[in-house]
């Protein structure tokens, strides 16, 4: 049986590269040396402590000294699945304070997930001030996870510090001078964000107005019935003390009544002074940031990765809902739902290399919905297939059409990419075994279906769609042929693993041998046989074999040329390019190693003369609200720093000239390893690589200054070895650690580097 790195490894050969300087050739390893006396060895890390943390963070933190008017100005709170975002109320004199949940949705599948299974509103509370608003003067504290200040009014002052927590949103408000605290909720109709773009569908029915009501502990509840079965039920109160709001949002389907008495109890049982709720709070984040650690020099841009790990966390945990466009903070938008194409792919990216697994909610949404992935496909291939459309709810609940029909076919495929990813950053062989080997066979059998010889003896696919791209569906599309290579390599090197002898890995493999080459024309890679790439589109899917697949990638010299090709035509065509067609381009950027270059597609996205920048709060809106494209520009950052394919890290590939010095912390990279590595002056000064599955060890770096140490956490020497293209290879046990330098040990510190190019908070400061 074929293994995914005898595949990767007979791509890569006789591909020939330069040694890395001060490291031995293969067979040799005099350029790898033993430790240097007192060889044993620790790392100081100035990040270990809750007070270095917090001194960090605030520096990161995002301030208001003007009042947002806009959702994407202001500051946002969430638990991945309350969420709130806090702006000025439209046309009045209050501050809004959104309430709005990712499990709160419609039920009704026949009028598709634009309407029938979308995200549904429930409401927004107000701060309603006696005294005309003047002044604020606020900071969302990433450490705390806390919005914190003060609204000044002609009247006085409020004071005002709010969370989300285990699907409590605390609001503590104190008054001065002539204010007074007045909160009101004002609950929203049950009906589709997409309004705002076209009329409902024939024969839809409006869900029911909802009710209010109050019980004789003093708690306010909204319940909202649907027309499709179910409920959202919104209770809240004030605290013992008065200075405290407390609010829950239930959702139950098709319970009727689960909501509305699950909401009850949960608003009942919660601690009754803001701070007894912050405590667990502030628990729960303090432990999270500590996973990992990034530092670099642009100081706005340090700021906004800091952001992006605060904001995936507040959207998204592991078990909760997917990310749906919006995240959990839904406003009007055309999109209201778990898009499959390319955004929930760029959500989760982030949360590999920052160590964050336990925010992993795509891959726990396949697990969970496997019945309903089968159901998607048409009734003559649930046996043995899977898949999922363009666009669904919660639950993965789409239809999708065949090949042929000129359908998108490859959706799920590439979002079990994602849980891929998460697999061979964990090394978790559950995750394999129960979740991505059955479900990834089910979503590669169904293309087999369609894969017809043609003239030419090759496997041709017949007409698919590749995402969103605006031109009649061609056949062989690129985005297929892309995914349905990887998914067969991945499958067998699956099956390798856990031992299965599976009787497709023989399709499987003559899939790999006979599927038909990827379209090309002198412009680089095509949409698909007979159709060229020949008109702006803000989608990469055309690419995916180059990312993030990296089947065809830098270390081939014989594709350099037609990836560069491809990538510079495909932004040579203007008009359509997004916020994610400039995260993508760096990320490809950085997979060659031009950091400059990869730098200077990112800043695209922050500039603010192009048409649609990352806004004020990090947030970032099209036609609405789009969360993945901010997100994939803190991966496109990872990818600068540290990159793991084709069973090699590599360390450092891609720093821009302009960021003599660098830190990473326990980044997690493929095959289970936590990598920390220093960069100072423009050279690196040590990598540290952690084992956390004993893994096979494979590394590229650019240590120089004399002979490479590779030293064990014992002090011993590392057996390591050199091969022909500088990967160094290196025996590193589960659980043990291994630290490289060159010439003598450096000091071995963690810990933040100072700003180079400054820059202002984000917010309104």
């Amino acid at each position: 049986m074929t293994s995914r790195r005898a595949v990767i490894g007979s791509a890569l050969a006789g591909t020939t590269a330069a040694a890395l300087p001060g490291v031995a050739q293969a067979g040799d390893s005099a350029g790898v040396t033993g430790p240097p006396s007192g060889g044993r060895w620790k790392l100081r890390n100035c990040m270990d402590s809750d007070a270095a943390w917090a001194e960090f963070l605030r520096r990161q933190d995002l301030l208001w000294r003007r009042v947002p008017t806009l959702w994407h100005e202001g500051p946002f709170l969430g638990d991945g699945r309350l969420g709130s975002m806090v702006y000025r109320e439209p046309g009045a004199n209050a501050i809004r304070f959104t309430v709005q949940h990712g499990e709160v949705q419609d039920h009704r599948p026949e009028f598709g997930s634009g309407w029938g299974t979308c995200r549904l509103p429930v409401g927004h509370l107000t701060l309603d001030p006696v005294g005309t608003i003047t002044a604020v003067d606020w900071r969302l504290s990433l450490w705390n996870a806390e919005l914190t200040g003060t609204i000044t009014t002609d009247k006085g002052t409020l004071t005002l510090a709010a969370l989300i927590h285990d699907g409590i949103l605390a609001a503590r408000v104190t008054a001065s001078g002539d204010e007074e605290v007045h909160w009101t909720f004002h609950p929203e109709e049950a009906i589709s964000p997409r309004k705002i773009s076209e009329a409902p569908p024939a024969g839809y029915v409006p869900n029911p107005p909802w009710t209010t009501g109050s019980t004789g502990d003093g708690i306010e509840q909204v319940l909202q019935p649907l027309t499709g079965g179910g409920q959202t039920a919104t209770a809240y109160r004030h605290s013992d003390s008065h200075d405290t709001l407390l609010l829950t949002v239930g959702h139950s389907h098709p319970s009727d009544t689960r909501a509305g008495e699950e909401s009850l109890r949960k608003i009942r049982r919660a601690r009754p002074s803001y701070a007894a709720l912050r405590a667990p709070h502030t628990r729960w984040w303090h432990t999270y940031y500590r996973k990992s650690f990034i530092s670099f020099p642009d100081e706005r841009l340090q700021s906004f990765h800091w952001i992006q790990l605060y904001k995936v966390a507040s959207a998204s945990r592991a078990g909760g809902p997917p990310m749906a466009t919006c995240g959990p903070w839904l406003e009007p938008t055309p999109w209201p739902a778990v898009w499959w194409n390319l955004n929930i792919q760029l959500e989760y990216w982030l949360i590999h290399g920052s160590n964050h697994l336990e925010l992993d909610a795509l891959a726990t949404t396949v697990r969970q919905n496997q019945e309903q992935l089968t159901a998607n496909v048409p009734a003559a291939y649930r046996s043995d297939s899977s898949g999922v459309g363009r666009s669904s709810d919660m639950f993965a609940n789409r239809n999708v059409g065949t090949p042929g029909s000129g359908a998108e076919v490859g959706d799920l495929t590439w979002a079990l990419h994602n849980v891929w990813l998460s697999y061979r950053h964990s090394m978790d062989e559950r995750l394999l075994r129960d979740t991505l080997y059955p479900l990834l066979r089910r979503a590669i059998n169904y293309y087999l279906h369609f894969l017809q010889p043609g003239d030419d003896g090759k496997l041709h696919l017949p007409s698919t769609l590749s995402p969103e791209y605006p031109v009649i569906p061609p056949k062989d599309t690129n985005y297929d042929l892309a995914l349905i290579r990887w998914g067969c390599t991945a499958l067998l090197e699956a099956a390798e693993r856990l031992g299965v002898d599976d009787p497709l890995a023989p399709r499987w493999q003559e899939t790999l041998a006979r599927l038909t080459p990827y379209p090309v024309d002198g412009n680089g890679y095509m949409i698909g046989a007979d159709t060229p790439y020949a008109q702006s589109h803000r989608h990469y899917s055309h690419l995916l074999m180059v990312y993030p697949l990296y089947l065809v990638n830098w270390d081939q010299p014989e594709h350099r040329e037609l990836i560069e090709k491809s990538v510079v035509h495909w932004h040579a065509l203007t008009g359509s390019h997004r916020g994610y067609s400039y995260t993508g381009a760096a990320s490809l950027y950085a997979m060659m190693g031009r950091g400059d270059t990869a730098l200077a597609y990112l800043k695209k996205f922050f500039d603010t003369s192009t048409r649609y920048p990352c806004r004020a709060n990090t947030h970032y809106t099209e036609a609405g609200p789009v969360i993945e494209t901010p997100l994939s520009a803190s991966q496109s950052l990872h990818d600068m720093l540290c990159q793991s394919w084709g069973d090699v890290i590599r360390v450092f590939p891609a720093v821009p000239p302009t960021w003599p010095d660098v830190t990473l912390h326990d980044f997690r990279a493929q095959g289970a390893f936590l990598i920390s590595a220093v960069r100072t002056a423009g050279a690196t000064r040590f990598i540290r690589i952690r084992s956390l599955a004993g893994e096979p060890l494979r590394l590229r770096h650019d240590l120089t200054g004399g002979p490479v140490r590779a030293v064990l956490d014992d002090g011993t020497r590392a057996r390591a070895e050199v091969s022909e293209d500088g990967t160094l290879t290196i025996e590193l046990a589960k659980g043990r650690e291994v630290l490289l330098y060159a010439g003598e040990r450096p000091d071995l510190v963690i810990g933040p580097v100072a700003p180079v190019e400054r820059g202002e908070a984000w917010g309104l400061p």
